[in-house]
């Protein structure tokens, strides 16, 4: 029972490690918890501890998701997302279950299984990578080198290391050589590892360097928050038309520097520009005025009976020159997958009464500045940023800048934009890429490639963004490497159970007990004192 409850203290402290608390440390002092909590367990009260620390790390950070649609979708997505760590409480539980915490095979279970919920069902939901918890730390930086997986690795390594010393210190208590005669050594070691590793980012340099770029972020605000937000399309239009001019108007009077791109968030424009003439004129009459491109995020009414959520490249003279449509659509928000048999639990999928279609390329805009320097701006729009395949294929095919358009309003005044900021923030240092993150209600900001988020806005008001940003062509070993290191970490899995099993095969006499060894050792003291 105290393990259990371990668990759900270690879950909850998780929380703190992302926004809007980032307490980054509070990651893997949550994982050190887990990692004792979980060792000697077994399989099946290790699902039941995963499953705890689950739903008292998702249900708090994911309450944004329930805000304005109910308790169901956001307690059923919290709940989905815990049984991930439930797998990987069953996994250690197992190949700890002689009662020894091992901090490789921990690490290697929670980068596999974390790796798996970002990739099902429908696609995954990587949000809350552990990763993407770390922007301000120096474990945080070593996404350069492997991605978030890798962070992931290095920081529940090390939560498994300071797990194993607190299992060799209180073994030392319960053995009675607590004190001036006790070895240290064993419980130092783990310690000074996971020390190194702790600080061992700051050796990994995040270059800024690089020909820079003039970009105009706009944030046009919406008049509502909430999920009827687009039946105001037109005034989010005007809003983000209006917010353009009076940028348009410090740049003619000299106040503002002439913007190589302008860029506006997701959903700016929800009618269509391409079929509706309002929408085009206003968006083409900006652009004229700009003389400068613009990237515009709407909605297009295609292919028919569906939807399209794109980023639209409008330049100077020409309108439309390159679209990017959204590659991964959010079930049960932009689609409803298997609508019949969810409809048979809510009539709320309903409310999706057409879904969005998946683009089918990366999304690359090639813009030429005011002084002749080559924009290649790599698109993602909102959730996309926290895929990392969707992301590194940006830079793979050239961007030396990425975009990230977003429209948070359907989550009010909540976490999930600075959570998403966050994300962003870990992109910039994953690829050595400046980042122009813009919102229709903010958070917004500009990301140089070290992570550092500049003008940072307010939610729900109306700001521009605006500053030069390094164009950068080098990769990092990181974008490199794409998904090797987490198809390593399967691997060094795959082959840790394979041997655990033929170990089992192979003992003789019975299996160790499937139990928390401290209560183990407590019950067995217990038992030789009633014999005596």
């Amino acid at each position: 029972m105290r393990r259990l409850l371990v668990s759900l203290i270690a879950g909850g402290l998780l929380c703190l490690a992302f926004p809007t608390f980032d307490v980054w440390v509070a990651a893997p002092l949550s994982l050190t918890l887990l990692a004792w909590a979980v060792t000697g367990l077994g399989a099946g009260r290790g699902l039941l501890a995963g499953v705890l620390f689950g739903l008292a790390f998702f249900v708090p950070t994911l309450s944004w998701s329930g805000i304005y649609v109910g308790a169901l979708p956001w307690l059923a997505l919290a709940t989905l997302e815990s049984l991930f760590i439930g797998i990987a409480g069953a996994l250690y539980g197992w190949l700890s279950r002689a009662g020894r915490v091992r901090p490789l095979a921990f690490a290697l279970v929670w980068v596999v299984t974390e790796g798996f919920r970002a990739r099902a069902p429908y696609g995954g939901f990587p949000w809350l990578k552990l990763a993407f918890s770390q922007a301000d730390s120096p474990v945080g930086r070593l996404v350069a080198l492997g991605g978030a997986p890798f962070v992931g690795f290095v920081l529940a390594l090390l939560g498994g290391l300071l797990a194993l010393a607190v299992q060799r210190l209180l073994a030392s208590r319960r053995a009675g050589s607590l004190g001036a005669g006790m070895p240290w050594g064993p419980v130092a070691l783990p310690v000074a590892a996971a020390l190194v590793l702790g600080v061992a980012g700051l050796a990994v340099p995040l270059p800024t360097d690089g020909q820079a770029a003039q970009f105009l972020g706009v944030q046009g605000n919406v008049p509502k928050a909430g999920l009827d937000f687009n039946a105001q399309r037109r005034a989010v239009l005007d809003n983000h038309v209006a917010a353009t001019w009076q940028a348009q108007t410090d740049i003619e009077a000299g106040l503002a520097p002439t913007p190589d791109l302008v860029v506006w968030p997701e959903n700016a424009s929800d009618i269509d520009p391409v079929r509706n003439a309002d929408a085009r004129d206003e968006i083409a009459a900006t652009v004229t005025r700009l003389g400068r491109p613009l990237v515009v995020g709407g909605l297009l009414e295609e292919p028919p009976g569906m939807v399209s959520n794109v980023s639209l490249l409008y330049e100077p003279g020409q309108g439309i020159t390159d679209r990017y449509v959204k590659r991964h659509p959010v079930p049960f928000a932009e689609y409803i997958p298997n609508r019949s048999f969810f409809r048979m639990f809510s009539a709320e999928v309903d409310r999706v009464s057409r879904d969005f279609v998946a683009g089918p390329s990366v999304g690359v805009f090639d813009v030429t500045g005011t002084a002749g320097q080559q924009i290649r701006a790599g698109v993602a729009i909102c959730f996309e940023v926290a895929y990392d395949d969707i992301m590194r294929d940006a830079v793979q095919a050239g961007a030396n800048v990425l975009l990230v358009q977003t429209n948070n309003a359907t989550f009010g005044y909540t976490a999930e934009s600075p959570q998403q900021l966050a994300i962003s923030r870990v992109r910039a240092m994953e690829f050595g890429r400046s980042v122009v993150h813009v919102s229709t209600v903010g958070q917004s900001a500009l990301i140089t490639p070290d992570g550092t988020a500049h003008q940072v806005t307010a939610l729900f008001t109306q700001a521009l963004v605006r500053g030069a940003l390094p164009l950068r062509d080098a990769t990092t070993v990181a974008t490199r490497l794409g998904e090797a290191p987490e198809w390593a970490a399967a691997a060094a899995l795959a082959l840790l159970l394979v041997l655990q099993a033929r170990g089992g095969t192979h003992r003789s006499g019975p299996a160790p007990r499937a139990d928390d060894s401290e209560d183990s050792t407590e019950d067995k003291e217990a038992h030789d004192r009633d014999a005596a």
